[in-house]
């Protein structure tokens, strides 16, 4: 029965990753980033980006001309094309070739960032370097719902801009004789966590990882599996604008489980 149990609980971890990879592999998500370029109220032409681009009354706009190849929802731009990005969201897509010029805006900043799935790091990607999988990262804890939704403003790896994010209580677990608890965010129905441990910075990303919880028993019971404690995306490029970690959710205890940090493998 325990061969049996540890069976499964490997091939699912196996499962859970492979996943993962495959997600990270999409010729146009995180991994196909080759450049973020920060918009300013002057018209200029970026770094091997066709057109002129500036930022007016919170409208992004685009001046090119047929020959630069430049298209929003299938339209080719001649002339001017404005677009309107929202805070915090997924960016709008400029195409250009095979390339997407995605739109964003962070803490009222506006920005282009360039996917191309010829991406040097997206071709030399072989996979996540992760601690082996253990049933023991596999901790109970208790959530206890706040009586309103709060928000949490936490810094990012780009200087200058904030995160906001939905917290919606607190979830208290223990490791060894550690007992600590943390900010929950998401839904009352699809919890996730964001922290650093004591292996930040050390064998793992040392901003934050995240932790998918889901929803809690009807007692308040979750489960916390550290071995899928994930990489943002700013582990694995520098053109990604992820949050750090919250105060309240840095943890005193070493997660010796979970994703590692890729720089450290791509340095070695």
């Amino acid at each position: 029965m325990t061969t049996s149990i540890s069976t499964d609980f490997a091939t699912e971890w196996a499962d859970w990753q492979h996943t993962r990879v495959e997600q990270l592999r999409d010729p146009l998500g995180f991994l196909s980033l080759t450049g973020l370029h920060w918009l300013t109220d002057q018209p200029e032409r970026l770094p091997d980006v066709p057109g002129t681009w500036w930022v007016t009354d919170n409208k992004v706009f685009i001046t090119a001309q047929p020959a630069d190849r430049l298209a929003v929802d299938g339209v080719g731009i001649a002339g001017v094309r404005i677009v309107k990005p929202e805070e915090g969201a997924p960016g709008l897509s400029v195409r250009h070739e095979r390339r997407v010029l995605e739109v964003i805006r962070r803490s009222g900043l506006y920005a282009v960032r360039v996917h191309d799935p010829a991406a040097p790091t997206l071709a030399s990607f072989d996979g996540i370097p992760s601690y082996a999988p253990d049933p023991r990262w596999v901790v109970t804890g208790r959530f206890t719902p706040f009586d309103e939704q709060r928000t949490v403003t936490t810094g990012a790896i780009v200087d200058g801009l904030e995160h906001h994010h939905a917290a919606v209580g607190t979830i208290e677990f223990t490791i060894g004789e550690a007992t600590e608890r943390v900010v929950a965010f998401g839904d009352p129905t699809d919890l996730r966590l964001l922290f650093t441990d004591a292996t930040s910075g050390i064998t793992t990303y040392p901003a934050a990882r995240s932790l998918a919880i889901g929803a809690p028993e009807a007692d308040g019971t979750v489960r916390l599996d550290f071995n899928r404690a994930a990489n943002l995306p700013c582990a694995f490029t520098d053109f990604a604008t992820c949050p750090v970690a919250p105060a309240e959710n840095r943890l005193r205890v070493a997660i010796e489980a979970g994703e590692q940090d890729p720089r450290l493998r791509r340095n070695s």
